[in-house]
């Protein structure tokens, strides 16, 4: 399924680190000769001062056992690491000192930032030339692999570092890339929402703007993919995320291939907001000319075609590249419940009698288990319909909306819409909101 596989494609948003896990993963699949794997992660370490990582990979690709039959250069690089790291540790132990746990904690309840560098100065001996020192040897620790070190000297910088640092920024990025490759999502998300508000604030032009966004879509996935809080998922909070009009706009223009992870969470999370589908549905049908897959397709095929059986045969083609996906792999089980799921409520909205043994060709299941499914659905659901197992048939019952239901339907979005409406008119006449109770003369 090396059609589908969207490694290449991702990596180029990413940064070499985060790239490496994926083919990591690709390691594990059958999609790739292992040799070729092997070397573009050789390519992609090489650009990195993680040299024991190099020297292990190249080892492993060419068969060796032993540190000497490496390249001198690979030595020579270990050499001139560990001279760069020899040439911090002063540096480090005097920081290490001054931002100890316990300083940090009496620290943080200071919010004036004058305040704070003066305190610094005058009780532990704090030089203005130290957040520089901080700020390289972040990128020195983050770029030997070290992420942990790399995080709490970037969380010192970024307290330390005024607003106006043009380094700030590429903190909040690094900060982001520790925390998700120390498998700590939960920060991870706050590092994602401060960058976001950031992003807002941020004055740059429109196109580096939507750059950025693109970035900052890319790097969510790590996120999303893996963070739980309860019960709340990830998920949802991408499919927030991605149909924000912003973000939305950054994925139709320079990444559509995210479309495939959108329409993953949405069918997923099928019973949360309706107006998702029909969002995704319409940014689909926009996008089938610069993308497509088999996820993509089957929603076409469900949702414009009405084609049963086409829908089927891309919900088989869903697996492949659903097992194949660093993000997807550990979600086939949910996604293949929930698309089996809306094939259903869709044949049952032009159905009203339906032969289960049909069904269970349209779901990809064996007629005894299609029927305990479908038993297991109508009870959970509590939908209105019958199975009668003798003649292998499901009658569902009429399904009819009341009038109430309809009006509630149709004027949920009038509040919001109408201070939508507010806003604009405030915006562009430049009133008050208390100068509307006014007639407006000309």
């Amino acid at each position: 399924m090396a059609e589908y596989d969207l490694t290449k494609t991702l990596s180029a948003y990413l940064d070499r680190n985060l790239a490496s896990t994926f083919l990591e993963f690709l390691e594990t699949q059958d999609i790739y000769p292992r040799d070729d794997i092997l070397q573009a992660k050789l390519d992609l370490l090489e650009k990195t001062n993680m040299v024991d990582y190099i020297i292990e990979t190249y080892l492993t690709l060419h068969g060796l056992d032993d540190d000497a039959d490496v390249p001198e250069e690979y030595q020579q690089k270990r050499a001139a690491v560990l001279e760069q790291l020899e040439d911090f540790r002063e540096k480090e132990e005097v920081l290490v000192r001054i931002f100890n746990a316990e300083n940090m904690n009496k620290l943080r309840s200071e919010k004036d930032h004058t305040k704070l560098i003066e305190t610094l100065a005058a009780q532990f001996g704090y030089k203005p030339e130290m957040l520089d020192d901080m700020y390289e040897l972040s990128r020195l620790k983050y770029s030997i692999g070290n992420y942990n070190q790399a995080k709490g000297f970037l969380s010192v910088f970024r307290m330390l570092a005024p607003a106006s640092d043009p380094r700030v920024s590429s903190a909040m990025w690094g900060l982001l890339a520790c925390e998700i490759l120390n498998d700590n999502f939960k920060d991870a998300l706050a590092c994602l929402d401060e960058l976001k508000e950031m992003m807002k604030s941020d004055r740059v032009i429109p196109l580096q703007l939507l750059q950025q966004r693109t970035w900052l879509l890319h790097w969510s996935l790590f996120v999303f993919f893996n963070y739980k809080e309860g019960d709340k998922d990830g998920t949802e909070l991408l499919i927030d995320m991605f149909l924000d009009k912003d973000y939305l706009n950054a994925i139709q223009t320079l990444a559509p291939h995210l479309l495939r992870y959108l329409a993953v969470c949405v069918i997923m999370n099928r019973s949360r907001k309706k107006r998702n589908f029909s969002d995704l549905i319409r940014v689909i049908q926009q996008e089938s000319y610069t993308y497509r897959d088999p996820i993509t397709e089957f929603l076409e095929c469900l949702y414009i075609q009405f084609d049963f059986d086409g829908a089927q045969d891309k919900l088989r083609a869903c697996t492949d590249v659903i097992v194949n996906d660093f993000f997807l792999c550990h979600r086939l089980d949910q996604f293949l419940e929930s698309a089996r799921h809306l094939i259903f409520e869709t044949f049952c909205r032009i159905h009203q009698v339906i032969s289960i043994d049909m069904l269970a060709q349209k779901l990809n299941m064996n007629p005894e288990d299609a029927e305990k499914w479908l038993v297991d659905l109508i009870r959970n659901a509590r939908l209105d319909a019958k199975i009668d197992s003798k003649h292998g048939l499901v009658t569902m019952g009429s399904q009819h909306i009341s009038p109430y239901q309809q009006v509630i339907e149709k004027t949920r979005v009038l509040y919001q819409r109408t201070n939508n409406l507010l806003y604009c008119f405030e915006k562009k006449f430049g009133l008050r909101g208390d100068a509307l109770d006014r007639p407006i003369h000309n």
